[in-house]
């Protein structure tokens, strides 16, 4: 069955370049790596690495303080950082600079995987949340890699559609020497799987261990007292298509009640920024961009956060945040980032991505679920009418975030006897 995956892949590689230069059209950073994505790693990748893929930047500012960690107690063993995306490279140079080696992970092609593999010899793999990928654990565990998959999660679903192809996912999941699970629930799919009993370990999320670097904090408190230290401020973070008609609808509501309002209006994706900023003019509002570099004027309505790698910096500037991705059926994107900056979390019905975070915040009284525009509109109006109960919501936020935290270390745990593993190959 790999083998007929395999051939699958590489028929489907020249649609992969199709997409890849589509992308480069529209966002000239994707233009870069190809070479690596197809098989051929710089020449320069540090060897005997400790070796950590993260997808995206929100698996790379996951997964921060558990590098940061490594880079502590092995600053002898040099680190490499893959990501797929652009804005995930960006990322690890932001938050680690040359500390680390980064480049694109190959696609899960055979000679590619060999090829980046054979050029790292990696001592130790670390791969967060659920990126399987068939041939890529196939050479980690025959070249006798340690492969630890950090915050796993596996949703019912994802559950389900594995279990479509037993005879290509169940050698997947029998590859690491350790799932560190976030829940129990996680823990008890991937078991039934096929992971190993005793390799599936509940470690927590390390979502909940979210570090909010000094520099971000200074700065949104900068960007606040730009737009006015008494201004009522909401954020739409990471908003997605046709749900920004929605928060806009919304924000109409709440200028009737709080007509000192500013939305913060951050789309999830850098090639709807020209699209959602022609939006908000069309339905008349008064629009600032942010990357004009300019002040913001005291009639702007909407500012728009048209800028990568500022979300946390546009939290901190914010009263009240609204997680993007649940208006619509994407399942919602991390709500943590909001909760870890002390802000009450609104977010819209399709939560599935983030089912068990949702659920925690809401039972703490630090989040709400708001199911459409009109509700959105009462939720935010009532938050920023109301000081009081908006800086309770915010205190409940931060309790969780400090009640859930030890991920880090429980991980650590696992990943330490296992370094010395990989080392005495």
């Amino acid at each position: 069955m790999r083998r007929l995956y395999s051939a699958l892949m590489y028929l489907l590689t020249p649609l992969a370049l199709l997409y890849l230069a589509w992308r480069g059209f529209r966002e000239p950073a994707y233009r870069n790596g190809w070479g690596e994505r197809l098989g051929l790693p710089p020449a320069d990748l540090p060897q005997r690495c400790i070796w950590v893929h993260a997808a995206s930047v929100g698996e790379v500012q996951a997964a921060a303080g558990l590098i940061r960690n490594l880079q502590r107690e092995q600053p002898r063993i040099p680190l490499l950082i893959t990501t797929m995306t652009p804005t995930g490279r960006e990322q690890v140079l932001s938050l680690f600079g040359d500390s680390v080696r980064h480049c694109f992970l190959p696609l899960d092609l055979p000679h590619a995987v060999k090829a980046f593999l054979h050029r790292s010899r990696p001592r130790l793999a670390l791969v967060v949340e659920m990126e399987l990928w068939p041939n890529l654990f196939h050479v980690l565990c025959r070249r006798r890699v340690p492969l630890v998959v950090a915050n796993a999660r596996l949703s019912e679903r994802s559950a389900r559609r594995y279990a479509w192809l037993p005879s290509l996912m169940q050698p997947v999941f029998e590859a690491p020497a350790r799932f560190c699970a976030q829940t129990a629930d996680d823990a008890h799919r991937l078991r039934e799987l096929g992971a190993p009993s005793r390799g599936v370990v509940v470690t927590g999320s390390l979502k909940f261990e979210q570090e909010i670097p000094a520099s971000a904090r200074e700065r949104g408190e900068a960007l606040r007292r730009e737009l006015g230290s008494d201004r009522p401020v909401w954020i739409a973070a990471s908003t997605r298509e046709g749900e920004d008609e929605q928060i806009l609808e919304a924000h109409r509501e709440i200028l009737r009640v709080v007509p000192e309002a500013l939305l913060l209006l951050v789309p999830r994706h850098p090639e709807r920024f020209a699209r959602v900023h022609t939006l908000c003019r069309e339905q008349g509002f008064s629009v600032h961009r942010r990357s004009s570099d300019t002040p913001c004027p005291a009639e702007a309505e909407v500012y728009l956060g048209d800028s990568m790698g500022e979300l946390l910096v546009l939290y901190g500037a914010a009263d009240v945040a609204f997680i993007g991705g649940t208006l619509v059926p994407i399942g919602g994107h991390n709500p943590l980032e909001a909760a870890a900056l002390g802000l009450p979390v609104l977010m819209g019905p399709h939560v599935f991505k983030m089912q068990l975070v949702a659920d925690q915040l809401v039972e703490s009284g630090a989040g709400q679920l708001v199911n459409d525009a009109a509700l959105l509109a009462d939720a935010v109006a009532e938050l920023l009418e109301h000081p009081d109960r908006r800086a309770a919501a915010g205190r409940r936020a931060l309790a969780l975030m400090n009640a859930n935290r030890g991920a880090t270390e429980r991980m650590l745990e696992q990943i330490r006897p296992l370094l010395g593993e990989g080392s005495s190959r």
